[in-house]
């Protein structure tokens, strides 16, 4: 291997771990924030309603986490074009 494909190994490897402790990040802060919204009081099963809060939760979660990785993502991007690459 080459020194530029040593270093694009090293990039594609330090996204994919980046990537997976943000999606883990997520997930917590769904568990989190969504159960002790939705779930005032557990019991030994989960009522509709509860289930749609959860649901609805959990997907503005979503929503907002894949808005802000999006302008991350682009952020990163006009720096690598403004400093000319890695």
């Amino acid at each position: 291997m080459d020194s530029e494909s040593v270093k694009r190994a090293i990039i594609k490897q330090v996204l994919t771990e980046s990537n997976m402790a943000n999606a883990r990040q997520l997930i917590e802060k769904i568990n989190d924030n969504c159960f002790d919204k939705c779930i005032p009081k557990p019991g030994s099963s989960v009522s509709s309603s509860e289930q749609t809060c959860i649901t609805q939760c959990m997907e503005k979660y979503m929503a907002a986490w894949n808005q802000v990785n999006s302008a991350y993502l682009r952020r990163i991007q006009q720096e690598v074009g403004n400093n000319g690459g890695l």
